[in-house]
Order: C-alpha cells, then sequence, then structure tokens
C-alpha cells in the first residue's frame, strides 16, 4: 500500500520538466480530499471555511512553517471567514506532484486544527 501523500517531501522544481498530464492528474487529486480542484489542469484551487477572520488567519500562520520547510510555496488569499489556497509549480507553471503533496499537508494542518490538535504532527 502507498503511503500517505502528506507523508512525501516535496522536491524543488528546478524548471525543464513538463507539467503532469491530465492522466497523471487524475490519480493523484483522487487521493486528496474532495474538495480539491485540478484548474485547468494547471493549479490546485480549494477554499476552506472559518467561523471567523482571526481563524483563518491562523489556518495560515500553522501553513507558513510547513510551506518554508518543504519549499513549496502556495498563494494563499485570506478574507473574512476563508483561506482560498492556489498550489501549482511556477517554473513550469503547471503541476508536479510535489503540488499535491503540499496539498495534503494543508489538509492534515486543517484537520488538525479543526479537532484542536497541536499542528506539529503536519509537518514532515
Amino acid at each position: 500500500m502507498e503511503k500517505p501523500l502528506h507523508e512525501y517531501a516535496c522536491v524543488p522544481c528546478k524548471g525543464g520538466v513538463p507539467p503532469l498530464t491530465p492522466e497523471e492528474i487524475a490519480p493523484l487529486l483522487a487521493r486528496l480530499d474532495r474538495d480539491w480542484l485540478a484548474e485547468d489542469n494547471r493549479k490546485l484551487v480549494k477554499t476552506f471555511k472559518f467561523k471567523n477572520f482571526i481563524q483563518a488567519v491562523e489556518f495560515v500562520n500553522q501553513i507558513t512553517p510547513v510551506a518554508e520547510s518543504e519549499g513549496h510555496h502556495p498563494d494563499l488569499y485570506v478574507a473574512w471567514g476563508k483561506v482560498t489556497i492556489y498550489l501549482w509549480t511556477h517554473k513550469i507553471n503547471g503541476l508536479t506532484s510535489s503540488d499535491f503533496y503540499m496539498a495534503a499537508k494543508i489538509d492534515q494542518i486543517f484537520n488538525a486544527q479543526k479537532s484542536g490538535q497541536a499542528t506539529a504532527a503536519a509537518k514532515p
């Protein structure tokens, strides 16, 4: 059995590699929470809902150290009661497996925050 996506480390892209094809994206997307979308097969997008602005900002603050340690930085859009996340590999303007790994790590952070657990478990 394959290990969960959040257990894989993101690999920095140096460019020169092709983005994943729709056929390669589909099985990885199927392993993520169903609310993740592959927008134009180029970006992963998901909106997370919160009770207020403070919870949304706390979520972003929990993502940033994981993103920094993975060297994989999502675009984070914060609004009252929600955070929308866009993930893609900028160097190739498309998706790599690392985008799916980071998405799974973000889901783990969200689930830990929702259940009140410490987010240290979300780190690789």
